[in-house]
């Protein structure tokens, strides 16, 4: 097997070799051309699967030395990913992006190698931008805007945007897509599945192929900016009675298929703890309402926003209110949830909160977790399994369960791959978009609070009351279901308070004094 994945290797670097040459003599850019992109892929892959086969042939299995040895791999390789990524970019990157998401799925050798690629992303030269704008809008830059900066305010893995000023004074951003990422993009996918099928074939451990069956569902409707717009518009319609949520306005005369201009919109990443602290905002409200957005997209709407990396969610102080927002932005990507899938997610929750543990495998089976479900509580919550026993809500987050959770990421992965391919493909983006989430919620250092349990136990006791409603047959039951929702959804307020009593200064004295009356006695 291994002579056979040399051989794949020299063949693929020829066929590097050989492309060079005649690009070389054609002046051409190798980026183009599909047979270079292919060549350039498959080598990678011989060299990663070469390097797995013979560097732990002749270690102990389970040994010191062999998770050692494992965790050196696993980074020469991710290193290996990351470089074809940033040599093939567009759909390449957009993947690899994808899996560096992935903090409590992926080994952490992975996932922190390939997060460099969400600014790693390549631009397009300002001939390529101009030439991209003509074809879309038929005019110069001149024409459409009266300043237009050269430089990006920011590159991804298929646009970039430009701050421009329009001729009526109103300031806006500019997304445009790369000019070849269209073209490209179908065949790098063709690319990764045969790719992937015969790293499945050398290794049967390894079914990543939900990877190939995501980006071949996702990637048309991402390219579509258009769709973009409409989510956009959907989205601030659905959240408008959250105050401090703002989305950019689109501006439908200058959107295309591949340009989208909307509001320009000032602010910093979620993540930037330096930023918040210079404009005095509070990390805990910005991380609740966080909580609160995702929650209410997620449990009562099944309409979710399903890339949340720092780059996408801006925070700001409003120059006019002085109240603090946040600015959601690229609304490429948003996955619909089924009402039956999305009410039994409700109820697995409510399940985890609880430390339900009949409700927790009903639940993860209905789901397709099978007899997986103790794997699937934990990969959800990224929760050590004694913690789901207790009840996540019952339970804060520890620095070593933590380490715990990331570490099994790597020691089940076979186990992990299995379950993945199981669960419904409407999964996947919601565990890619929990784990941004708690990786959000990491960097604030905000993941042990509780509020968030709280948002989501207050979002699943709505969707559930509202479901059982609409299947009422009578007046008095409708009745007696929104009786008990409120008295549920009082309960839940009266808790909240009790723990901002418990963690305020009056709290600690009321502590202070009983401890005080105790020893007295």
């Amino acid at each position: 097997m291994a002579g056979r994945l040399l051989k794949v290797s020299s063949v693929a670097t020829a066929v590097v070799a050989s492309s060079g040459f005649y690009l070389y003599n054609h002046k051409l850019d190798p980026n183009d051309i599909s047979l270079v992109r292919f060549g350039r892929a498959a080598a990678t892959t011989a060299v990663i699967s070469y390097d797995y086969m013979t560097s732990l042939k002749h270690v102990e299995y389970g040994s010191e030395e062999y998770w050692a040895l494992k965790s050196q791999v696993h980074r020469r390789s991710a290193e290996r990913l990351r470089n074809l990524c940033c040599a093939n970019r567009g759909t390449f990157i957009k993947v690899g992006q994808h899996l560096g998401a992935l903090d409590y799925l992926l080994p952490e050798e992975y996932t922190s190698t390939l997060k460099v690629l969400h600014s790693r992303a390549p631009q397009s030269s300002m001939e390529e931008i101009q030439q991209v704008i003509r074809e879309e809008l038929g005019k110069e830059l001149s024409d459409l805007f009266i300043s237009f900066d050269v430089k990006p305010q920011g590159a991804a893995s298929l646009a970039q945007v430009h701050k421009a000023v329009l001729h009526d004074g109103r300031t806006v951003a500019v997304k445009v897509q790369h000019p070849k990422v269209q073209t490209q993009s179908s065949k790098d996918i063709v690319v990764m599945e045969v790719l992937l099928n015969m790293v499945h074939w050398l290794f049967p451990d390894f079914a990543f192929m939900w990877l190939v069956e995501e980006a071949k569902k996702n990637m048309p409707v991402e390219l579509d900016f258009l769709n973009e717009g409409r989510n956009a518009e959907k989205v601030a319609v659905m959240l408008a009675h959250f105050p401090w949520l703002k989305v950019p306005k689109i501006h439908w005369d200058l959107s295309t298929r591949r340009i989208l201009t909307m509001d320009f919109a000032e602010g910093g990443q979620v993540n930037d703890r330096d930023y918040m602290r210079r404009h005095s905002i509070n990390v805990n409200e910005i991380s609740q309402n966080l909580g609160k957005m995702y929650s209410e997209m997620i449990f009562v709407h099944g309409f979710v926003h399903c890339d949340p990396h720092p780059g996408n969610v801006l925070v700001r102080r409003c120059p006019n209110t002085k109240k603090t927002e946040i600015v959601l932005l690229d609304h490429g990507l948003y996955q619909i949830l089924l009402p039956d899938f999305r009410l039994s997610y409700c109820r697995l929750w409510q399940s985890l909160i609880k430390g339900d543990l009949n409700g927790i495998e009903r639940y993860s089976r209905r789901l397709g977790a099978g007899d997986l479900y103790p794997l699937f509580a934990c990969v959800l919550t990224a929760r050590s399994w004694t913690s789901v026993n207790a009840g996540i809500g019952n339970t804060p987050v520890t620095h070593s369960e933590d380490v715990e959770i990331r570490s099994n990421a790597a020691l089940y992965l076979p186990q992990i791959s299995d379950l993945l391919n199981r669960v419904p493909r409407q999964m996947l983006l919601l565990l890619k978009t929990n784990d941004l989430l708690r990786g959000i919620e990491t960097t604030l250092q905000t993941r042990a609070a509780s509020s968030s349990f709280i948002n989501m136990s207050r979002c699943c006791t709505r969707a559930l009351a509202r479901h059982k409603r609409s299947k009422a047959q009578s007046r008095a039951r409708r009745l007696q279901i929104t009786m008990s929702e409120s008295l549920t959804l009082w309960q839940i307020s009266l808790y909240e308070l009790f723990l901002w009593v418990k963690g305020s200064t009056l709290g600690g004295w009321v502590g202070s004094l009983l401890s005080c009356l105790h020893y007295t006695h």
